[in-house]
């Protein structure tokens, strides 16, 4: 049954075909198609448009229109389809990643690395020991591929930007499905990054699991100024 509500609508003329509104809706509404982007169903689009602010060609827009109710549990069937049947962003598809030829081999097993886009389920976060990063470290820090890397399972996020129940939500579903190991947590040395360890608690509270975890901090330069262990 249709109804007159918000929604979003797609300019094809203006898209590029970037991807980068599909990782920014949580229902799983917009794939590209034919290098365009395409609402899937008018049933998974919420029509609160977080997309909007993630095209840069302006292409989208929230429009008043007859369409499908907005539906929960459709949106719920649909994100827990396999991977190859969802309309996952393609720089989001799991990925092992082997060595390279190069003299500066990078130490990235796995992708993705953003916590929005990795898939509870991914095969590289069985038994991992896992690193928690704010994705500002990886930039500060000259040796984080040497020195941290190895041996870690990796997820980025930044605490300051992103939805902290989000995140909450994520990794409370990544440790109720994966024996993860130990965790580590690598922030910056600024109050907002600070956090991310009050959401990993969270997330571990929600998990009913009371593993320990180590945190590094960072200064901007990159120096680890700070090693603790929280309960």
């Amino acid at each position: 049954m249709k109804t007159k509500r918000p929604i979003i609508e797609i300019n094809e003329e203006l898209c590029d075909g970037c991807g980068q509104c599909v990782p920014a809706c949580e229902e799983g509404a917009i794939k590209i198609i034919n290098g365009k982007a395409k609402l899937v169903a008018e049933k998974l689009c919420d029509g609160l448009g977080a997309c909007l602010g993630h095209c840069p060609r302006g292409a989208i827009r929230i429009v008043e229109r007859e369409a499908e109710a907005f539906d929960e549990e459709a949106v719920k069937e649909h994100l827990h389809r396999p991977k190859e049947e969802s309309c996952a962003c393609p720089g989001a598809q799991v990925q092992h990643l082997g060595p390279t030829l190069s003299p500066f081999p990078s130490r990235l097993t796995h992708w993705p690395i953003q916590l929005r886009l990795v898939p509870p389920e991914a095969p590289f976060l069985k038994g991992a020991s896992l690193l928690l990063a704010a994705d500002c470290v990886g930039f500060s820090c000259p040796r984080f591929h040497e020195d941290y890397l190895p041996g870690k399972a990796l997820l980025i996020g930044c605490p300051k930007f992103d939805d902290a129940a989000f995140y909450i939500a994520k990794l409370t579903e990544i440790f109720q499905k994966n024996d993860i190991q130990e965790v580590e947590v690598a922030v910056m040395e600024v109050p907002c990054c600070k956090s991310f360890l009050h959401i990993l608690k969270e997330a571990l509270k929600g998990a009913s699991q009371t593993k320990p975890f180590k945190v590094l901090v960072f200064s901007p330069k990159g120096e680890l100024v700070a090693t603790e262990v929280w309960q």
